[in-house]
């Protein structure tokens, strides 16, 4: 191999080392160029909003976004047995006066039956309220009950049965309320589905019945689902308001979360992964801290970006995305970080530093020309 084809190796090697020296992701500057980007598939672009964060700041960060109480978000329920609905089981007694025409059977052995000698009662079979959310009553026909209280029951069967019956009185006892269920699942020491009685349980009853929960409290979020709609909340606030301790509901599903929330970290930081915290939640600088803080010698500290999708005041508006710039050059950063909240689905991108970028490129440099120049040497002697 001569001299001049040596030359032209290294030459050649030389354009390898400077493809490969490729930076993975946008640099401060590319960024900070702003641009645009779709909010949804299909729509117009939306300008990219940059948000310079340091001493200077001249617009105010954001603040935590908190969540509702239960007590001011979730429908009011009633103890179950208030109202009836469809499935459930019912026991329909009823009295009449002697000398008795339609009801006229020995007396039953019932608690209040043997406390009324004057009258005869009759204990109809146990009758479940059907689809079409009615029962059928002796001489009175189908009784709508979905929805009604039992006494408004009883007094829509006494109504029926006047003029036909000798004074008739009625009770109409709930029996049986399996539809009246609520679901537990997620985080507890067991999942269960169980049946709601007419004294009203209460949230926290349904999780001491399941055996609690199994991370620690102060990491755990409850969340109910009632009529299509699901709510938040930490536990250590259910139990420290009281308010927060609402009844349940028919149907309710109550799930445990262990830190619901993540956010993503990629480029020049301790660790690049999706990082779960807790609904309480956290500030940007325990966010850093949790990734393993930057990089030393490769992360750029006036290139830290967080990328968020900010919602509108109008649920039905687009998203506005918006990029935060803080300069860890800056030491009132340090301070403004432990104030800024992180939100779901943020995006946390460091870039490498320009010198780190200088010393990668001359790293890649010399481990291919180096061997060329050996074999130059090599060649020349």
């Amino acid at each position: 191999m001569t001299l001049p084809h040596i030359r032209h190796l290294m030459i050649l090697v030389s354009f390898v080392a400077l493809s490969a020296c490729q930076a993975f992701g946008p640099g401060r500057e590319n960024i900070l160029a702003g641009g645009s980007v779709p909010a949804r598939s299909g729509e117009a672009p939306v300008p990219i909003k940059i948000i310079q964060v340091g001493s200077d700041q001249a617009q105010p960060l954001p603040t935590a976004s908190a969540l509702r109480p239960f007590y001011d978000v979730i429908p009011e329920a009633l103890p179950v047995g208030t109202t009836v609905d469809v499935g459930d089981a019912l026991e329909v007694t009823i009295w009449e006066a002697p000398p008795a025409t339609l009801f006229g059977g020995a007396a039953a052995d019932t608690r209040i039956a043997t406390a009324i000698s004057t009258a005869r009662p009759t204990i109809l079979p146990e009758m479940r309220i059907g689809p079409d959310g009615t029962i059928s009553v002796p001489f009175a026909g189908a009784i709508p009950a979905r929805g009604r209280t039992l006494q408004s029951i009883e007094r829509e069967i006494v109504a029926r049965l006047k003029g036909r019956a000798n004074m008739p009185q009625a009770l109409v006892r709930l029996v049986g309320n399996e539809t009246a269920t609520v679901t537990v699942v997620g985080e507890f020491a067991q999942s269960a589905r169980f049946p709601l009685s007419p004294r009203g349980e209460r949230l926290l009853d349904a999780i001491a019945k399941v055996g609690g929960v199994k991370p620690p409290i102060n990491l755990t979020t409850i969340q109910v689902t009632r009529d299509g709609a699901s709510y938040r909340l930490p536990l250590s606030q259910i139990i420290e308001q009281e308010r927060n301790n609402i009844i349940l509901a028919r149907n309710d599903v109550i799930t445990a979360l262990y830190q619901p929330y993540s956010f993503t970290v990629l480029g020049a930081a301790g660790r690049n992964d999706e990082f779960k915290f807790e609904a309480f939640g956290i500030s940007l600088s325990q966010a850093l801290g949790r990734v393993g803080g930057l990089q030393d010698g490769r992360a750029n500290p006036r290139g830290v970006f967080l990328f968020r999708w900010m919602d509108r005041s109008d649920p039905g508006a687009l998203r506005d995305p918006v990029i935060y710039n803080f300069d860890f050059k800056d030491p009132a950063v340090y301070f403004m970080a432990q104030q800024f909240p992180m939100q779901d689905g943020d995006f946390i991108y460091v870039t490498n530093s320009p010198v780190a970028e200088l010393q990668r490129f001359v790293g890649i440099v010399s481990q291919a020309i180096l061997p060329a120049a050996t074999v130059t040497t090599i060649v020349q002697q």
